[in-house]
């Protein structure tokens, strides 16, 4: 048995079936697979790609079987989606090693029958893959299926960018994403942790964008990481690294996190406080916290204190108490899809519309617990103008005594002069993020 699908195949019935994160669940399979470098490398390839591809793969199943996919066991419905993938979008795989090991599955899944339904429709689509031709009269339709975007979204992009750029959003989404480390600088420098690295039988080069960014594009598992186990790095996007900049806490000042699981940013910001001075970190849950606690206890940060708190009551329990407070709010994640293969296919336009109102309302909140001369910083990890610039300018309208303080100049490695900062993957080669920084005036 290909231990490598099989893995793969886990991971897919834990996200599409249970509703998994696809990284988590990847990284707990492939904890307990012990696969080899080789084999670990083919499962994540799989996992991702047919967890990008969802929505696009099921079209190709109905294209070949009258069985509907709701009907099939979640095994069958798995193992189809792995197979179409590889036949499909993996051009190195044999169909025939396609067919064969996935036949292998759905035995040992299932049973004989079950092996034989699946070999047929894998070997139909490997003889006729003209069948999973669409027209290109409907351009939205098309590169749906084509770039494994949801239609809703392809016609929204191309509304807001234009072909060309969304052609280009959809390519970077669909391509692996490179492992991005931020340096522990409590602890090293980035050039001692990159030679660590090295050492450690890894490819890195320094990130363009953040000072104690690292980008390592070929590694060994995580898990196994001593540099990881002794605190030297975090995981951490290089355009989520900007926000700890921007609100450029200082040491000794107090600061309000208001929704800081899993503390990338909130243990950033004590980082860049030199572990001087308070920092609380809110969120609604429990486990949420416990991540944060242990993400400060492995890198060495001592002043962060958790707090379980709806941060839209974050106002009242603090007023005018913290010298800056950071909202990275919850949001429709458009930013970041390439990091979140399964998020494109649980987004819709109606959860969009209502982000906002829970923006405004967690900004509000933030706004009393700013003391005078304060600084207020919002960000989130999407694209769009109306989970953005537009819920800040809404704020602005109703807040008279904050106003806007320049957010590009304080970007480490690439200041602007742009009152609010926004990264487009397309434009900027990096996640999209967005971040204003608002300043309280004197009183």
């Amino acid at each position: 048995m290909d231990k490598a699908r099989e893995t793969a195949m886990k991971v897919l019935l834990a996200v599409h079936e249970n509703g998994a994160y696809a990284n988590i669940a990847l990284t707990e399979a492939l904890r307990k697979a012990r696969l080899n470098e080789t084999d670990r490398r083919f499962a994540t390839e799989l996992v991702y790609g047919a967890v990008k591809a969802g929505g696009t793969l099921d079209w190709m199943i109905r294209r070949y079987t009258d069985r509907p996919l709701r009907k099939m066991t979640p095994y069958v419905r798995a193992i189809l989606r792995l197979g179409f993938f590889q036949l499909f979008f993996l051009d190195r795989v044999p169909a025939s090693a396609v067919c064969n090991e996935s036949t292998e599955l759905a035995k040992k899944y299932g049973h004989v029958g079950t092996g034989k339904f699946v070999n047929a429709v894998l070997r139909t689509a490997a003889r006729e893959p003209e069948k999973t031709r669409i027209s290109e009269n409907d351009e939205a339709a098309f590169w749906a299926i084509q770039f494994q975007h949801p239609e809703w979204l392809i016609r929204r992009w191309i509304q807001m960018f234009g072909r060309a750029e969304t052609e280009k959003l959809c390519v970077f989404d669909n391509a692996p994403a490179v492992l991005s480390l931020r340096t522990n600088l409590l602890r090293t420098s980035r050039d001692e942790l990159m030679e660590r690295l090295r050492s450690e039988g890894a490819e890195v080069i320094p990130s363009d964008w953040a000072p104690e960014g690292i980008l390592c594009s070929t590694h060994a598992a995580l898990d196994d990481s001593a540099s990881l186990r002794e605190g030297l790095f975090q995981v951490q996007d290089e355009s989520s690294m900007q926000v700890a900049h921007v609100l450029d806490p200082q040491p000794g000042e107090f600061v309000i996190d208001m929704c800081s699981a899993p503390g990338g940013k909130t243990t950033h910001l004590a980082e860049r406080m030199q572990n001087r001075g308070k920092i609380l970190a809110l969120d609604v849950y429990d486990a949420k916290l416990a991540r944060v606690e242990e993400n400060a206890k492995r890198l060495g940060v001592s002043i962060i204190e958790t707090k379980l708190l709806d941060a839209r009551e974050a106002g009242g329990a603090y007023p005018a108490k913290a010298n800056r407070v950071l909202v990275d709010a919850p949001c429709s994640g458009l930013g970041v899809l390439r990091r979140r293969p399964d998020a494109r296919w649980r987004k819709n336009e109606e959860e969009i519309k209502k982000l906002p109102a829970l923006q405004s309302e967690l900004l509000e909140s933030a706004a009393h617990a700013v003391k005078p001369g304060g600084v207020l910083v919002y960000s989130t990890c999407t694209i769009e103008p109306a989970e953005n610039d537009e819920v800040v300018r809404s704020f602005l309208r109703s807040r008279g005594e904050f106003s806007l303080d320049a957010a590009g100049k304080y970007l480490p490695l690439k200041p602007s002069e742009s009152d609010m900062v926004q990264f487009y993957p397309q434009r900027d080669g990096i996640d999209g993020f967005f971040i204003a920084r608002l300043r309280r005036k004197e009183a």
